[in-house]
């Protein structure tokens, strides 16, 4: 790591979080309950039955993809990520290009789903209590439950985050169990795994929304500062997030396509999105459960834009660090060495984008978080496409690891899957938005635009490294 060295009080805290506390952010982060509400009527609706087909896919090349990651982390550690990586990789040019790209996709991804918070709770609250209050403000009173946490010390974070993951794992396994054992509506759904079913229909748009579930596992690296012994928690940590996130995700979609059978499932998502899921829950298990997942998933959002919140934090910290953004960034607490000030900034920055979305007018499902989503996790396949380039030139100029399957083989063919997913999604944007025309088709054009602004970053502060 080739940071400014800075004192004490501007370094991020050792020793604050272990293993189990890493994959809890990385899994938080992939809002097991939210995310299966938000996306299987998406993902079963353009796909069908073959769906779940997709989060296999996504699994086996973010595998392939952590395999030359965790061997990189052995020789990296920096709060940067993948921005990190690309630095030391392929240099510091394009690792200042993807830190910008990153804090683009990122702050994508947390605003969008800020404003599916706001959608969520308007919608239960008026039906549990009667009070009907704006998705606005629900949507403020999530930013600023977050303000909070995030200001405080990591460790804090990983113990919310903990509690409420578990009890939305816990709530959608029951699910999971109970209709596989029943056998769903015709039998247990097994072509979904058949290729030709899983790349029928817009592929993309299920591809996509697999690749999402799986972003925010770079935490594993982004906390390595912070980790207890790094160079053995890291790479452990980013294999146990990447096969939980896949396994869970691939047996809850293959029971919700069992639940409502081959035939008919691709209907029933695109009649009643909303209640999707949680009808198939009330079916099998019964309404007092739905009850309970109605509650947890509002919680479930809470801990995912939790979990972007942190890692964008040290986003930001880094880039102050590096003196790239103004170095106040760069600063920590001295009680707890939690990176406040970016914290702060952070909180700033999602409430301007919120409000942005919420003075236009605009509807904070079907746009802020269809769009915002979309973009980020497109940026995102785009980062770790370039990472995995960044592990195989590192490697082979630093012989510091010569085995060929960690450093050159898995990485390639990661790249490869990536790539993959990166036309797939943009192919299927358009469908993604619902917008075939308009300043909306432009978004992905944000991507070359925040690595340029990266570029132009650079050029102020050369030889500088992330």
């Amino acid at each position: 790591m080739t940071h400014d060295t800075r004192a004490a009080a501007d370094s991020l805290r050792p020793g604050a979080i272990g293993t189990a506390g890493i994959v809890f952010f990385v899994v938080a982060a992939a809002a097991p309950l939210a995310a299966t509400l938000g996306a299987a009527p998406l993902v079963f609706g353009a796909n069908g039955i073959g769906a779940p087909g997709a989060y296999v896919a996504a699994t086996v090349v973010l595998l392939l993809f952590a395999v030359g990651y965790a061997t990189m982390s052995r020789h990296v550690t920096g709060a940067g990520g993948f921005a990190t990586y690309i630095s030391h990789g392929l240099g510091g040019a394009a690792g200042h290009a993807a830190a910008f790209v990153a804090l683009l996709a990122y702050n994508c991804m947390l605003a969008g789903i800020v404003g599916q918070l706001g959608a969520f709770a308007q919608s239960t609250v008026d039906d549990k209590w009667g009070l009907d209050l704006p998705w606005q403000v629900w949507a403020f009173v999530g930013v600023a439950i977050v303000a909070v946490l995030g200001y405080r010390d990591v460790g804090l974070s990983a113990r919310v985050l903990g509690v409420l993951l578990v009890a939305e794992v816990v709530v959608l396994l029951v699910m999971d169990v109970v209709v596989i054992v029943r056998g769903g509506a015709s039998g247990l759904a097994f072509e979904a795994f058949d290729p030709t079913t899983v790349f029928d229909g817009a592929a993309g748009i299920a591809v996509m929304f697999a690749f999402s579930c799986f972003v925010g596992f770079e935490a594993t690296t982004i906390y390595g500062e912070e980790a207890r012994d790094p160079r053995r928690s890291v790479p452990r940590a980013t294999y146990v997030a990447i096969l939980a996130i896949g396994v869970f995700y691939t047996v809850t979609m293959f029971a919700i396509g069992t639940g409502y059978g081959a035939g008919d499932v691709a209907d029933e998502a695109r009649a009643d999105p909303v209640g999707f899921v949680l009808s198939l829950n009330t079916r099998y298990v019964g309404s007092a459960s739905t009850t309970v997942m109605e509650l947890l998933v509002l919680t479930s959002l809470l801990a995912v834009v939790l979990a972007f919140h942190n890692t964008l934090s040290r986003y930001l910290y880094s880039l102050g660090r590096a003196r790239v953004l103004p170095s106040p960034l760069g600063r920590t607490r001295r009680a707890d060495q939690a990176p406040h000030v970016a914290s702060a900034v952070q909180t700033g920055i999602t409430a301007v984008i919120v409000t942005g979305f919420a003075v236009a007018g605009a509807d904070p499902f079907l746009n802020l978080f269809a769009w915002l989503v979309g973009l980020g996790t497109l940026g995102v396949l785009v980062l770790q496409a370039a990472t995995s380039v960044a592990v195989v030139v590192y490697f082979r100029r630093t012989r510091g690891d010569a085995r060929p399957w960690q450093t050159l083989i898995a990485p390639t063919l990661a790249l490869v899957g990536l790539t993959g997913a990166v036309y797939l999604v943009t192919r299927n944007f358009t469908v993604l938005t619902g917008v075939t025309s308009g300043p909306v088709l432009l978004l992905p054009w944000l991507i070359p635009v925040a690595a340029l602004v990266g570029l132009a970053a650079w050029s102020r502060t050369r030889r500088t490294r992330l």
